[in-house]
């Protein structure tokens, strides 16, 4: 993407101003004008321009003056500024250069060497900018850099993205959308702005730079959102709706995971912000792709993790009933185990039975007492604590560990599950299945029990006593 270089030109004479224009235009330059100078410091601020041409005899602004404080500015010392004035060249000339013009050009001035002058300094500013916006994006790409490489997961890289990045540029909205070419949505995945922002969806055809960035593959850049055409629907609608425009600029960088496209860069500044141009484009840039690397290992690492947990979650799970396996179940109940020894607290086993489940298969069918199982794993698991644990031990038997569990909150427990099983529809929709179980209940610390197989023995011998006494109740 290239632009014609900006000219800024203050200078009191209006017919030397416009034939400056004129010239300057000819030969493919964008000029601006400050008639007399006056609100000088209004244009600089509103534009980024590539030189200034500032007539130092003006009537109601003295130009040496306005020069020492262009250079005085931080924001435009950097500005290359090219002094025009009748006086006597020797004078004009100290002057100006002592307040750190490039250049002196007197009235009248030549226009071959106007400008020869002009290309030169040009050259030599976009040169000056160009090695120090290296410079700068090579330190900050650095410590960018350092910073997501010691991230290890993809949400937090994004963050650090659009926080670097529209820090580094000093613009006030920053954010990363997942979206694919051929998607009406997209997925705001961290914002600058908002950095509480997550997984919000967001309606791509009010962002036409983001559907052209995803559809090309190109990186767009739009200077003005109120003049570029790629954004009139958009303004009509804003004009419609009465909706002010607080975006002025906006760049849209797409973005691949494995050689797919992934997403967008979308960098936008408001109406108080200086444009965007193309060193930040190019900045941006630089930083997605050195990125993408880290992108794609972190996403590799998820991937790998998530199969761990995948892998484990299908190793210890009862895959009926989705409650914890009789493997899962010994882990945890030596666990629990250990760390009441270790402080003295309480733990409950309670072995639930249900009450003649042989005879609900014979009557109903094995479909029907799978789904019976089923239904009562999911009564048990509605009804634990976040502490609890509710494992199948075996064929229609189920254990329920609750820590740190005083006798009566065991037993108001146990007589709660009998309520909720009394009451629960099992079976299927218009062929009810009459459902009871039996509760067993083991504690601890209780002189039986040294470990977990022995308060496993006291929970199945409290059952074998609630059976006895006639099913459908508990014992402890």
């Amino acid at each position: 993407m290239t632009v014609a270089p900006k000219i800024l030109v203050a200078d009191d004479d209006q017919a030397l101003s416009r034939t400056l224009s004129w010239i300057l235009k000819e030969n493919g330059y964008d000029v601006f004008t400050a008639p007399g100078g006056e609100h000088l410091f209004e244009h600089l601020t509103a534009e980024q321009f590539d030189l200034l041409l500032l007539d130092i005899m003006m009537p109601k602004v003295d130009g040496l003056q306005l020069l020492q404080r262009v250079k005085a500015d931080p924001r435009f010392k950097d500005l290359p500024v090219l002094m025009i004035s009748s006086m006597p060249p020797e004078e004009a000339t100290v002057r100006s250069l002592g307040l750190g013009a490039a250049d002196f050009i007197p009235k009248p001035f030549r226009v071959r060497e106007l400008l020869a002058r002009v290309k030169a300094h040009l050259r030599v500013g976009r040169e000056l900018n160009q090695a120090r916006a290296e410079a700068r994006s090579r330190s900050e790409m650095m410590d960018i850099m350092q910073e997501v490489t010691a991230s290890l997961k993809p949400e937090e890289i994004f963050s650090i993205l659009v926080r670097r990045v529209a820090q580094g540029l000093s613009i006030a909205r920053c954010s990363i959308i997942m979206a694919n070419p051929e998607d009406g949505m997209g997925n705001v995945v961290a914002a600058f702005e908002n950095p509480m922002l997550h997984n919000l969806q967001v309606d791509l055809k009010r962002y036409p730079e983001i559907k052209r960035a995803l559809t090309t593959g190109e990186t767009v850049l739009v200077r003005d959102v109120q003049t570029d055409p790629l954004y009139r629907g958009v303004r009509e609608e804003w004009e419609a709706e009465g909706r002010p425009v607080q975006t002025r600029s906006a760049v849209a960088l797409r973005f691949s995971l494995r050689q797919q496209p992934a997403g967008v860069f979308f960098l936008r500044t408001t109406t108080e912000d200086a444009p965007l141009n193309e060193h930040d484009v190019q900045f941006a840039e630089e930083v997605i792709i050195a990125a993408v690397a880290a992108l794609e290992r972190a996403y590799d690492l998820e991937n790998a993790v998530l199969g761990q947990e995948q892998m484990r979650h299908l190793a210890e799970t009862d895959p009926l009933t989705n409650c914890f396996n009789r493997r899962a179940l010994m882990e945890r109940l030596e666990h629990e185990m250990d760390r009441a020894a270790r402080y003295a607290t309480m733990l409950t086993c309670m072995m639930v039975d249900i009450d003649n489940f042989k005879q609900i298969n014979d009557t109903h069918g094995h479909l029907v007492g799978d789904r019976v199982l089923k239904q009562l794993a999911n009564l048990l698991k509605r009804e634990q604590r976040s502490v609890d644990i509710v494992a199948r031990y075996g064929g229609e038997e189920f254990v329920v560990l609750l820590p740190e569990t005083t006798n009566a909150e065991s037993r108001n427990f146990a007589e709660r599950i009998l309520r909720r099983v009394s009451a629960h529809d099992f079976g299927e929709q218009g062929r009810p299945v009459r459902v009871t179980i039996s509760i067993g209940i083991g504690s601890y610390p209780d002189e039986r029990v040294s470990d977990a197989d022995s308060l496993l023995r006291l929970a199945d011998t409290h059952l074998y006593r609630a059976k006895s006494d006639g099913r459908n109740r508990f014992r402890d």
